[in-house]
């Protein structure tokens, strides 16, 4: 992906989430949040020709490196777009299972089960102040860490692969749930698409 950038369309319809994630919530989050992110991050990259063949991965991994009027509309817009981009592809209606594999057994060895792990991200989650992310990263060797962020920034320019990323924002939730975070969390856990959490880790090692 590089400039101009487009709406990615999700691979599921806006009601296919549902009861866990509410079909209003998936419009608004997908066609008005997300294509806001679109629209401002190619404002910014627009009178910046030199910057628009460059990946929505180099942008981030190289803001100190942009000129000093966009690198917060590319850290705030091109990180909304990143974010969203893998948080709408890692659900899927009904979720998919966590199969043996590479995955399940770095979960299980860094955390002991898989329920543990699910416990650590939304206790991350939770403590997330304001807005934000809680994710699932792994570092260069494969080691599997909780991480966080605030507002749209990613793991991107720390070197961490994302693996699995959960949107704490009160837009991704409050129309059902209002300030209910933890009960949107244990919501998402049964639209998890795993499949595409392996793919994610396995493009990482």
């Amino acid at each position: 992906m590089h400039y101009k950038f487009q709406l990615t369309p999700l691979p599921y319809s806006y009601d296919a989430l549902e009861p866990f994630i509410d079909a209003k919530t998936m419009e608004i989050h997908h066609s008005k949040h997300l294509q806001t992110y679109v629209d401002n991050l190619n404002a910014a990259l627009e009178k910046y020709p030199e910057y628009q063949d460059w990946s929505l991965e180099k942008l981030l991994a190289n803001l100190d490196k942009l000129p000093a009027d966009i690198q917060t509309p590319v850290r705030n817009h091109g990180g909304g777009v990143y974010n969203h981009d893998l948080f709408f592809a890692l659900m899927s209606p009904g979720g998919t299972p966590l199969k043996d594999g590479a995955l399940k057994s770095a979960i299980e060895g860094e955390w002991g089960s898989v329920d543990e792990f699910l416990a650590q991200i939304k206790a991350a989650a939770l403590s997330v102040f304001g807005s934000g992310w809680a994710w699932l990263v792994s570092s260069a060797d494969g080691k599997l860490s909780i991480f966080k962020t605030p507002n749209q920034d990613t793991p991107v320019p720390v070197n961490l692969n994302p693996i699995l990323n959960l949107d704490v924002w009160e837009h991704a939730y409050y129309l059902l749930r209002q300030n209910r975070r933890a009960e949107y969390i244990d919501a998402w856990v049964n639209v998890i698409n795993w499949q595409q959490a392996e793919e994610n880790y396995a493009a990482g090692l």
